[in-house]
């Protein structure tokens, strides 16, 4: 398999952490999306929205990072990242999707770039856009939370859900977010990282790093 991501990705971040905890080997291309190497034509060969992550198992391409955990979770499905009833499917999934579609593409870089680009945003009010989203959209994950407290985000192993949730957690405190009024968020993050797969994979001991 080979993962096209970049290491500051937190998108590209949830996959890494699957193919971590499922003990999957992969060869790692980085795509620098701080110098635009997702918009180069030797990319665009590969991927046709040029985004990243992008996994590639042997003639199978999958994209978007929820697609690709799920594209694992079939088709190795040891440990599993999804429970085993419809119910407890849809939680996790809902965690996740908290995250990945309500928060995350508020504060990812093509939008940062065009709040301070075409529409002009001075720096401070671009990082207090970032923060406003970040630190609302937590408080709704800590609600789900608190309600079914566990050791992870559901259950007592970690799901699809917490491969999503502990590179937001990385992204908020890279821009100084508020974090203190979301304990149970930051108890199993904290609970996360004490596994290796989530800490080897963190951004800063990838290859691409700098």
């Amino acid at each position: 398999m080979e993962l096209y991501n970049y290491y500051r990705s937190s998108a590209s971040y949830r996959v890494r952490i699957a193919l971590a905890l499922k003990g999957l080997a992969y060869d790692y291309r980085a795509v620098h999306l701080q110098r635009n190497e997702q918009q180069s034509e030797s990319y665009a060969a590969v991927s046709a929205s040029r985004l990243v992550p992008l996994l590639r198992d042997g003639d199978a391409v999958v994209t978007q990072s929820i697609a690709i955990i799920e594209y694992l979770d079939e088709t190795h499905p040891a440990p599993p990242l999804l429970p085993k009833t419809p119910l407890e499917r849809a939680r996790v999934r809902a965690l996740a999707f908290d995250i990945a579609c309500e928060i995350h593409p508020l504060n990812n870089l093509r939008v940062l770039r065009y709040l301070v680009g075409p529409l002009k945003l001075a720096e401070d009010d671009k990082n207090r856009w970032y923060r406003h989203w970040v630190e609302t959209g937590l408080e709704v994950v800590e609600r789900q939370l608190a309600a079914q407290p566990a050791t992870f985000c559901h259950g007592e192993t970690p799901t699809l859900a917490d491969c999503v949730l502990v590179p937001q957690i990385f992204n908020a405190q890279r821009f100084d977010c508020r974090l203190d009024h979301v304990p149970n968020v930051m108890r199993v993050f904290e609970n996360c990282m004490k596994l290796e797969a989530f800490e080897r994979t963190r951004p800063e001991a990838c290859p691409d790093a700098a």
